[in-house]
C-alpha cells in the first residue's frame, strides 16, 4: 500500500495552524460506549445496519475488485454496507483522522476502517488515534497461528498490542521476460552488471511510491554489512554512513534505467504496463502471483517467470486498523473479521482475482478449509512457496522514512 513519508511527516511534526472555533467544540457529542470483541455476538448484533467507510488504497483495479466482492459478502451476511473510500496515499486518512481529534470529535469519526502499514501504524500508535485492544478477540485471529508467527504481532518491528489485524501478506519478487533475458540477475550487483549490459530494460517506481520504497530497501538490506542496525529506531548520526553504499549503487544503476532514470514509473500498474508493451523486460512486484495473474488476465505475455534473489526478498503483512473515534467499530470489526476468514483469503489469493497471499496457517484449518487454497491455480510464472527464499523483515519506519526524504532531495528535488 502506497504512502507518502514527506505527508506523514509535515502531519506529525508541524503544529497544526487551524484554530477550533467554540462553536465546533460545541457540536461534539457526548461519549459513546465502545462495542466489546469479547462479546462477538453482540459486536455482530451491533454491526447489523451500519454503514463501514474502509479507507484504502484505491490505485489497482485488481484490488479495487476484491473490496468489492468483500462489500457483496459482508452485505449479505452480515448486513453491513461496506463503501471504498479510495485513497491515493494512506496519509489521507491518517491526516482526517488527526483533523478530528484537534477538533474534539471523538465519536463521530468519518473513517471506520483503515487498511495500514508499519509507517502509519507507527505514527498513528505514538499519537493515540487507534482503537483497541481488538484484534486478538476476533474469532478468526487464532487461525493466523499467533503464537508460532511473530509477523501476526509485530508491524515493521512495533508490537502490534491488539491495535490491528492482519488481511495479507506479501513479498517483493522480481519477474522477467524468459523471451528476452537469457539469465536474469541474482543479486544486487549482478542486476547493475545487467542493466549497464541492458540499458532502459529495468526501472522501479519513484520513492516513496510502495514498491519504490521496497526497491531500495532490498537494495539497502543486499549491499549492508550489517543490517542489524536497521531494525532499531534510526539515530541521525549513523545515518550517512549506512546508507553510504546505497546512494552509491543508485548513482551508477539510474543511467541504465528506463529513460536514464530522468522518470519513473508510478506505480505497480504502470510497471506492469511497461513490461506488458516490452519497454522493460525485468520488473518486480510486491506480490508473489502478480505476474501470473497479468498473464491470465493477458496484461503480459505467457513468457514471463517470476525470480527472488539468493539473500532473500522484503516481505511483510498489510494490515486493518480502527481508528480511536471511528463511528462504525462494531461493523468495522466484523468486515475486519470475515477478511481473516478462509473463504475470503482463498478468494483473494487467486492470482486470477489478486493474488495476494494469506495470512492463514494452514495447519490451523479444517481439511475442508485447506482445500479452497489447494485447489488455487497459482499461475505459471509464480514460484512454489518452497523456492521464495527466506523473508527479510521491513526495517524500523524512522530508516524508511529518511530513505524516503533522502531519495528526494537526491534524485526529485
Amino acid at each position: 500500500m502506497p504512502i507518502n513519508r514527506h505527508s506523514l511527516h509535515a502531519i506529525f511534526s508541524t503544529t497544526l495552524a487551524t484554530t477550533i472555533s467554540t462553536a465546533m467544540l460545541a457540536f461534539t457529542l457526548p461519549a459513546m460506549a465502545n462495542p466489546d470483541p469479547s462479546d462477538w455476538q453482540s459486536v455482530v448484533a451491533e454491526a447489523e445496519g451500519q454503514t463501514v467507510y474502509w479507507n484504502a488504497w484505491g490505485g489497482e483495479a485488481r484490488t479495487n475488485a476484491y473490496i468489492e466482492w468483500v462489500a457483496q459478502q459482508v452485505d449479505a451476511r452480515y448486513g453491513i454496507e461496506l463503501v471504498h473510500v479510495k485513497l491515493g496515499d494512506t496519509s489521507e486518512a491518517v491526516s482526517r483522522v488527526l483533523a478530528e481529534k484537534q477538533a474534539g470529535n471523538d465519536n463521530t469519526g468519518s473513517v471506520d476502517m483503515v487498511w495500514i502499514n508499519g509507517e502509519n501504524f507507527a505514527a498513528m500508535k505514538n499519537n493515540d488515534l487507534l482503537f483497541g485492544p481488538w484484534s486478538d478477540s476476533l474469532p478468526n485471529y487464532p487461525l493466523t497461528d499467533p503464537d508460532n508467527t511473530p509477523a501476526v504481532r509485530y508491524d515493521w518491528t512495533i508490537p502490534i498490542d491488539g491495535l490491528e489485524s492482519p488481511w495479507s501478506s506479501s513479498q517483493v519478487v522480481f519477474y522477467y521476460d524468459t523471451a528476452l533475458v537469457e539469465e536474469h540477475p541474482n543479486n544486487m550487483p549482478e542486476l547493475l552488471d545487467w542493466a549497464a549490459q541492458n540499458p532502459g530494460e529495468f526501472t522501479y517506481p519513484q520513492v516513496p511510491n510502495f514498491l519504490g520504497n521496497a526497491f531500495i530497501t532490498q537494495a539497502l538490506l543486499e549491499l549492508g554489512e550489517d543490517t542489524r542496525i536497521f531494525y532499531q529506531p534510526m539515530q541521525a548520526e549513523d545515518f550517512d554512513a549506512a546508507t553510504e553504499p546505497l546512494w552509491a549503487y543508485l548513482d551508477e544503476l539510474h543511467p541504465h534505467l528506463w529513460r536514464s532514470g530522468r522518470a519513473f514509473p508510478s506505480n505497480s500498474a504502470d510497471l506492469r504496463s511497461l513490461m506488458g508493451d516490452s519497454e522493460i523486460s525485468i520488473a518486480l512486484s510486491f506480490s508473489t502471483t502478480e505476474a501470473s495473474g497479468a498473464i491470465a488476465n493477458y496484461e503480459l505475455p505467457d513468457t514471463v517467470r517470476s525470480y527472488v534473489h539468493d539473500s532473500g526478498m522484503i516481505g511483510n503483512m498489510s494490515f486493518m486498523a480502527i481508528p480511536y473515534n471511528a463511528e462504525h467499530k462494531a461493523g468495522a470489526m466484523v468486515v475486519a473479521n470475515y477478511l481473516m476468514s478462509p473463504e475470503a483469503q482463498a478468494e483473494k489469493q487467486d492470482p486470477e482475482v489478486w493474488g495476494s497471499n494469506t495470512v492463514l496457517a494452514m495447519e490451523q484449518l479444517t481439511a475442508e478449509e485447506r482445500a479452497l487454497f489447494d485447489n488455487i491455480d497459482l499461475g505459471i510464472a509464480t514460484l512454489p512457496p518452497k523456492e521464495l527464499g527466506e523473508v527479510l523483515g521491513q526495517p524500523h519506519p524512522s530508516w524508511v522514512d529518511a530513505l524516503a526524504e533522502a531519495w528526494q532531495e537526491r534524485y526529485v528535488n
